[in-house]
């Protein structure tokens, strides 16, 4: 769908009509290509007094070919392609003026689609109610500075636990590699935790699923078409799925990507047991399950129908649930497996019109929260991704007017694309990104719904 608003925008003339009457102004984002660096230009790398992680992260950074700057004399000409500070040294409210001292005179400074991203520990960890208090403050940093800083410029707040271990460090550089490449582009204002468990970093970082079966469910167009796309471009060995109404769009993706292509309806009865068996038969094992699959069936509450709400639970949510326990149940899932799950912005910040969609939405957050640490001890890690307003068919067909207003409102004055998605679910997916686990990513741009 193409946005011609924006497209105008980029034009001469719609620079100067967008400068003098203050419109929405999107910029180009900066997305990921096979073989680009990890940023256009330097990091300006500091930290808090005391900090924990600058030395690691300098060391995974320089590794990963970006060229590092320290703080100190800031030159107006210098361009930096991301600003990195380590604020886990920072234990009461006092220390947060080490934040402004970094940040102000660097804040002119970024490349346009620049990176910023805050390093801390996780607030329950702390050692004392104040150092919880400081550290619970990076979050309005950085979600403000998502918000000015502009250009397509995205910022994170990364919690790192200070119990690590060896996964949490090989986590730590997948979630480096992810958020500062053109991969998120269109992720900002989110917070990221990382705790301990098992990672293990590709031999090839341009192919970091490299080996592993991945599941992809309503795989025949959209946001799972992309996926299927991005996860067979990043290694994996992908099983895409679908609907039978759906065959020929699901071969078509299938073949593309030199997958293979399973015809199923997820909500029937035995659809659990025929789809383990598949999985049993063809590959051993499932390395990596992603939900993608999901309906819509919109009405108010007052004039929505039983079939409406039984038919949008059970896609959106309850076929996960009976997914999952038969995956897990015959153990297909190994040790180092991941699940991650589709939620929506709806099922956080809620949409008029979609009471079930939205409940369904929310409880895939919720089976994040209850999954995550019960199968913690198994390896597993349980993550889900928040989409926005994405461009895709079915946004063509939301009414004008609404669907302006759902490109604008967010940071990047424009709708993300199911590339977007992706991408994300890509990150959570590596086997780098074990650590990473509890987590509930929005893919919007940074949206001021919900926010």
């Amino acid at each position: 769908m193409t946005d011609r608003y924006a497209s105008f925008v980029q034009s001469g003339a719609g620079r100067a009509l967008v400068k003098r009457l203050g419109l929405p102004d999107p910029p180009r984002l900066r997305r990921h290509r096979p073989g680009d660096p990890l940023l256009p230009g330097p990091a300006l790398l500091g930290a808090a007094t005391g900090g924990r992680l600058v030395e690691p992260v300098g060391k995974l950074l320089t590794a990963a070919g970006v060229e590092l700057r320290e703080p100190g004399g800031v030159a107006p000409a210098d361009r930096f392609g991301a600003l990195v500070y380590d604020a886990t040294g920072i234990t009461d409210s006092t220390g947060l003026r080490q934040l402004y001292d970094f940040f102000h005179p660097a804040a002119r400074s970024l490349t346009p689609s620049g990176r910023v991203m805050v390093l801390g520990t996780p607030p329950g960890e702390c050692a004392d109610p104040r150092e919880a208090t400081a550290q619970r403050a990076l979050e309005g940093l950085t979600r403000s500075i998502g918000k000015e800083f502009g250009r397509g410029v995205t910022a994170q707040l990364v919690h790192v636990t200070a119990d690590g271990d060896a996964g949490t460090l090989t986590s730590l550089e997948a979630t480096l590699r992810f958020l500062l490449s053109g991969r998120s582009a269109y992720v900002s204002g989110q917070v990221v935790r990382i705790g301990a468990g098992s990672a293990t970093a590709p031999a090839d970082w341009d192919r970091p699923l490299d080996g592993q079966v991945v599941l992809v469910t309503g795989a025949a167009r959209g946001i799972g078409a992309a996926l299927a796309r991005v996860l067979a471009r990043d290694g994996a060995r992908v099983v895409a799925l679908d609907v039978p109404a759906a065959g020929d769009a699901l071969a078509d993706v299938a073949n593309e990507i030199g997958g293979t292509a399973v015809q199923l309806d997820l909500t029937a009865p035995d659809a659990p047991t025929r789809l383990a068996e598949h999985l049993a038969t063809r590959h051993g094992r499932v390395d990596v399950v992603v939900h993608n699959a999901g309906i819509t069936r919109d009405k108010t509450l007052g004039r929505m129908d039983a079939d409406r709400w039984d038919q949008v639970i059970d896609v959106n949510l309850s076929s996960q649930e009976r997914i999952n326990d038969e995956l897990l149940a015959r153990e297909l899932i190994p040790a180092g497996g991941r699940l991650v799950s589709v939620s929506s912005i709806a099922g956080i910040a809620g949409n008029r019109g979609q009471t079930n969609y939205a409940t369904s939405k929310a409880g895939v957050i919720g089976l994040v929260d209850s999954l995550a640490p019960a199968l913690r001890g198994r390896g597993i890690s349980v993550n889900a991704v928040a989409p926005g307003f994405i461009e895709t068919r079915l946004t063509a067909r939301i009414p004008v007017v609404i669907r302006e207003a759902g490109r604008r409102m967010n940071s990047m004055s424009q709708g993300g694309l199911p590339v977007d998605v992706a991408e994300t679910i890509g990150w959570l997916a590596w086997p780098a990104s074990g650590a990473v686990s509890g987590n509930v990513v929005r893919v919007c741009g940074q949206s001021l719904l919900g926010a």
